[in-house]
Order: C-alpha cells, then structure tokens, then sequence
C-alpha cells in the first residue's frame, strides 16, 4: 500500500481556495458561539446552585448526544449535502437561544437548572449533527494531499473560537449580565447562519446503492474492528475524553474557588487551553511532510495527561495559565491527528459514518468522566479528582500504545472503498483487509 507524506503543500496553498475559507470562517465562528454559551451556562450553574456535582452535569448533558445520535449523523453525512446539513444544526441554534434568551428577559428568576442543562443539551446536538459534515466537507474541498494542513487549520479555527468565546462571554457577563451576554450570543448564531448560505461544497452523496441505515451503520462499524489502527485510536479517544478532556469544565471552578478570581479572569483562564491549541496546530499546519501520524496523536495525549496533572495544584493564577497553554499545545496535536489518521484510514464512501463512530466514542466517555469528576470534587476537592484522573489515564494509555501501530508505524492509504464489502446475512466479509499503519 503506497503511503502517505502528510501534505505535499503548505497552509498557504490551502487558503488560496475560496471554498475552504468559507467553511473555515463558519469553522471559527461557530466554536465562537459554542464557547461563549458554555462558559455563560456553567458560570450561571455555579451562581445558581454553587455545587461541583451539577457544573459537571453541563459538560455531561453537553456531551450526551453524541453516542446516542452520532451514527446516524455520521450517515447523514455520507448521504446528504453537506451544506444542508450545518444549516439545518445550526437553525437549531438560533432557536435554543431564542427560547432561553426570552425566559431570561421576561423573568429570570424563572430559569432553573435544567433550563441550563436542556440548552447545553441541544448545542451537544446540533456539534454532533456539524462535526461528521464539516471535517468530510474539509476532505471533500482540499484532498487527501493536503488534508493534514486543512484539519490545522481546522484546529485553529477552533481554538481561535475556544479563545475568543469565553474572553469575550466573560467580558460580557461582567458589563451587562447574563441577559446581554445571551443576546449578543443569539447575534453570533445568526452571524454564523448567515456564513453557512455562502458555502460551497462538491456534491457527494455517497455510492448510487442506498443501505439501509442499520444496515450501514454496521458495515461501518466492522470495518472499524477490522482495523487495528482504528480500534487504537477509538480506545485512546474513550480514555482520552472519559478521564482527561473533562477537566475543561471546572476550570471556572478553579478560578473562582481556588485562584479565587472575578469572572473576567475565569474567561481568560478557559482560553488558555486554546491559546496552546492554537500554537500547536499553526506549527501542524507549516509542516510539509508527516509520516507518523499516530505518534503525534499518542505524544499529544501523554502532554495532555502530564500537564493536567499538575496544573490544579499551581496556587498562582499566572502559573496555571501557562500550564493550560502548554496541555493545550499537546492537545492541539491529538485533535489533529484523531481526524487525520480517522479519514486517512477509511474509504471515501465511508468517512462520514466513521467520523460519526469517533464522535460516538467521544461522547460516550465524556458525560461519565465530567459526573465523576464532579462527585469526586464535591466528596473530596477538585485537584484531587482531576490528578487522580489524569493518572489513570497515562496507565490506560500503555495498552494501546503496545498492542497498536499507531505509534511505531506510518500512515498507509486506504485504497479501496465499502463496496468491496460483501454482505451477505448481516454478515461482513473483510475482503481486503482493513489498512493497517504498518502496511507498506
């Protein structure tokens, strides 16, 4: 099998098309939106409850759509226009912030916790609807040559909004409170509509057979056993988001209870992350030539683990911002390479459902950690549950980086496509083989 070099172009070159700049600026502004309605959500939480258990419950409820409906968007995204598809997730959106926004202006007293939890809920729907759509979109435009470099800036665009929405939300609620924080929400969600009328995105729909939606879906998911790059990577992501990834939500929580610092702060302490996510993926994006895809992925994790552990237990607030940039350098590496090393190893008539199968082992992992964290916290103290995480976490990582190429070997090409897939009495025949980063 002929391998992959990574990107045989540069950051520039992706730019240049008119296409992926749309999506990218859709990208950014989106992640603007959903970061700045994370953190407005999880700060009125502790305002309104003051408990560890229930600032858990948002990140949980957030989370929770993704198993149960990423695989069924995942063939959405195979099967319809791309384009539709984010208009349709983010119509959503603007209606979820139309309804909290109008119980807020007209009683505020009235908004409840599951208000909160209800909108976190829905915004966990629509990303799962957008993700498997938006990254096959971005391999649709650019290619498989420069792939590498589209999803860094993917990334970028990403984290330019993990920084910019809290900033920006936290500025916000300490001007004009969570009323005017939410309307100029509502502005972004409508901004971002607007944006998703100008792309532009090659039709695929998929092969001319139709399957069955179960029927698929399980052809998918033994194509997925059958390789063990991929059966890695999905262990790695369920560790990954179980016991480390949480961790972003109690960042308020930090600053507010252990840094003690206004909100303003908090803000900027949450951005961090995405300030280290936006370095690391700028450095991705200039690489010319990358063959170990899933070495970065594993040396991202162990960076995320390492600096997760210790950055709880740093008492200045300056001290922990930079810790939090540097984990999120290494994070920067995980979430480029998880979507690279999932689209680089699947046919083209399968990547959408197979982004959907990573956004469900992403989401099945994260609502458990983030209530567990939270009832750790509230037992014991949040440094504690958050260490004791991050430890277990680097353990189970070992497995996987033994028993799977991911790290050791480069990224080889899947040459061939679903269709060579025979099914016969629910049966699927592996016939060739799933491709393997040790392949040659």
């Amino acid at each position: 099998m002929r391998q992959f070099s990574g990107a045989k172009g540069t950051i520039w070159t992706v730019l240049q098309n008119p296409d992926f700049r749309s999506i990218w600026y859709v990208g950014s502004l989106g992640e603007v939106g959903r970061r700045m309605e994370l953190l407005v959500l999880s700060w009125l939480i502790l305002q309104l409850t003051d408990s560890y258990f229930q600032l858990g419950l948002v990140f949980a409820f957030n989370n929770l759509p993704r198993p149960m409906i990423s695989l069924y968007t995942g063939y959405i995204a195979d099967r319809f226009p791309r384009a539709k598809v984010l208009m349709a997730g983010q119509v959503l959106n603007v209606l979820t912030a139309v309804v909290l926004l109008a119980v807020m202006a007209y009683d505020f007293d009235l908004i409840k916790p599951w208000h909160v939890f209800g909108a976190v809920f829905v915004q966990g729907i629509t990303k799962s609807i957008e993700d498997p759509s938006r990254r096959t979109a971005i391999f649709d435009i650019v290619g498989q040559q420069r792939l590498v470099n589209a999803l860094s800036l993917d990334v970028i665009s990403n984290n330019l909004g993990k920084m910019a929405g809290p900033i920006v939300a936290g500025i916000l609620l300490d001007v004009s409170g969570f009323t005017g924080a939410y309307s100029c929400l509502l502005s972004v969600h409508l901004a971002n509509l607007a944006l998703m009328t100008r792309l532009r995105i090659p039709d695929y729909q998929g092969p001319a057979r139709v399957e069955p939606i179960v029927r698929s879906m399980k052809v998918a998911i033994s194509y997925a056993w059958g390789s063990p790059v991929l059966v890695g990577l999905f262990y790695i992501t369920i560790v990954m988001n179980t016991l480390a990834f949480p961790f972003q939500q109690f960042i308020p929580a930090i600053g507010r209870d252990h840094l003690e610092v206004g909100v303003v702060l908090v803000g900027l302490l949450v951005a961090a992350d995405g300030l280290g996510q936006l370095a690391g993926a700028g450095i991705m994006a200039l690489t010319r030539d990358l063959r170990f895809h899933g070495r970065v992925f594993v040396l991202g994790c162990v960076g995320v683990l390492v600096f997760g552990m210790i950055f709880v237990w740093s008492p200045w607030y300056a001290l922990t911002f930079g810790l939090l940039t540097v984990g999120g350098v290494a994070q920067s590496g995980f979430a480029t390479m998880q979507s690279a090393i999932t689209m680089l190893s699947t046919p083209h008539d399968m990547r959408g459902r197979m982004m959907g199968l990573l956004s469900v082992f992403i989401g099945v992992g994260t609502p458990v950690g983030a209530t567990e964290i939270g009832l750790v916290a509230s037992t014991v103290s949040i440094q504690w549950a958050i260490s004791l995480n991050m430890f277990v976490g680097l353990v189970l990582l070992i497995p996987a980086i033994i028993l799977t190429p991911l790290a050791w070997k480069p990224l080889t090409q899947a040459e061939y496509d679903t269709d060579s897939y025979d099914i016969a009495a629910e049966t699927v025949i592996r016939e060739p083989r799933a491709p393997e980063l040790g392949d040659n």
